[in-house]
């Protein structure tokens, strides 16, 4: 059968597998087997699935395909940060992060090749959205992710943050089935409340996510609660506006009963003002809620500039003395450009693929 003919096999679920296993005169029982050895055990080919026949694994060969993506390349940073390269089954590349802490160990993954939403700051953003992810090449990220923090640091993976290239709510659909199979005692087995879903800010969708009840985190991307600011440095702003966000934010708070993180890249003579704290401080009464105040990583012809130190501690000072949890988020993995913001698939490995 040629290849383009054929099915990538993780598409189907176990049920699917079943039935197709049935009506081949199997034993119902080898679907069973093969999601096991697709899942759990992380195999990239037919062969490697030893309790099956060798006929079965030929019948297999030829009517599916696994889509496997693999590590191209990786750099460590000097504060023992990793990114890597992962080369997609198309050929074009994603970047993910693990990201090592003293307390966790954490993979920061993509949702998407690329990205439509063009925020000002993001070096993704400066690359045009090639295609979505996969449910299974969102889970491969976390699987390779894993393995890197069990053989570098001999620690297991303990936090998931999409926060890497794309907008995770434009690829809905796949994005939560990833996450399934993640937390899935089929697959990982992680908890969900081990996991933070970053957005820009579609309302509707985080309306849908209240709807589907579900049990990650949320953060918003917000870096401004006003309007005229965040309209400058984020688009999508013009159509969700933070009023509209707010109202969505609350319907997702009564849903899910979860506090909702506010990021917040602080930007030099931009948004670092008292006045801007004040403004946030505001926005945060909507519902309960803590906000990362995050250190700017520069971009290649960049505009925007680091706050600075004097100015990220007033700003964070106000809100805590105003009874808001705050975090300062230091960069990580700055000098391999692996830091928030800065992953564009920059160098030759992780050059952007065309389409």
């Amino acid at each position: 059968m040629d290849q383009k003919e054929k099915q990538d096999i993780r598409n189907l679920s176990r049920s699917d597998l079943k039935e197709f296993f049935t009506a081949q005169g199997e034993k119902s029982f080898r679907a069973d087997q093969v999601y096991d050895w697709l899942w759990k055990k992380d195999v990239g080919t037919f062969a490697e699935m030893t309790n099956l026949s060798q006929q079965l694994r030929e019948f297999l060969d030829e009517h599916f395909y696994i889509n496997k993506l693999v590590v191209a390349d990786k750099q460590i940073s000097s504060d023992k940060t990793i990114k890597s390269a992962f080369k997609l089954i198309d050929g074009k590349v994603v970047e993910g992060v693990l990201i090592p802490t003293s307390k966790r160990m954490t993979a920061c993954i993509s949702s998407q090749v690329g990205c439509s939403l063009s925020c000002k700051f993001c070096a993704t953003g400066r690359l045009k959205r090639m295609r979505n992810l996969e449910p299974a090449e969102i889970y491969d990220q976390v699987v390779s992710i894993k393995k890197q923090a069990e053989e570098h640091y001999a620690q297991n993976l303990s936090n998931i943050v999409l926060m890497g290239m794309g907008e995770p709510l434009l690829n809905y659909k796949n994005v939560i089935e990833g996450i399934r199979m993640v937390t899935s005692e089929e697959g990982l087995g992680m908890s969900p409340r081990r996991i933070t879903l970053s957005t820009a800010g579609i309302a509707k969708m985080i309306e849908q996510l209240g709807d589907d009840d579900v049990k990650f985190n949320l953060a918003l991307s917000l870096h401004a609660a006003n309007d005229v600011k965040r309209n400058e440095i984020m688009p999508i702003n013009e159509s969700n506006s933070l009023n509209h966000l707010a109202q969505a934010l609350k319907y997702f708070h009564e849903r899910t009963g979860t506090r909702v993180t506010y990021e917040y890249i602080i930007f030099k003579d931009f948004n670092d003002e008292l006045t801007d704290a004040a403004e946030l401080a505001e926005f945060c009464k909507h519902i309960p809620c803590k906000v990362n105040i995050i250190e700017y990583n520069p971009i290649d012809e960049g505009e925007f500039q680091q706050a600075a130190r004097v100015k990220v501690d007033a700003f964070a000072n106000y809100l805590e003395e105003r009874n808001i949890i705050v975090n300062v988020r230091r960069s990580r993995g700055k000098d391999i450009d692996a830091a928030c913001g800065q992953l564009a698939n920059k160098n030759e490995v992780f050059g952007e693929e065309k389409s």
